[in-house]
């Protein structure tokens, strides 16, 4: 269910511009939706879960902000992003 630290890493790597780039936007949504799928199958088995249900609306909200952020500012790195990690919107 946690992100293990090789994962966190894999996705800096991935998603920002150097390998300690943590505070890039895009490596911050990607953070989120790994932390969010996790949520989501966790979720999938303790269906009554209502305290972690809580926790991943918050984490939705809080990407969700991200996202609208990097849509004001970049319109072309949200589309690039949306893209690659398979968000619907």
């Amino acid at each position: 269910m946690t992100l293990t630290q090789e994962r966190k890493q894999e996705l800096v790597q991935q998603f920002g511009s150097e390998a300690s780039d943590t505070g890039r936007t895009e490596v911050q949504i990607a953070l989120l939706t790994e932390r969010i799928n996790g949520l989501t199958e966790h979720l999938r088995t303790h269906r009554k879960d209502h305290h972690s249900r809580r926790g991943l609306l918050m984490l939705v909200g809080r990407r969700r902000r991200f996202l609208n952020y990097l849509q004001r500012t970049d319109l072309e790195r949200y589309r690039t992003l949306v893209r690659e990690l398979g968000l619907r919107k």
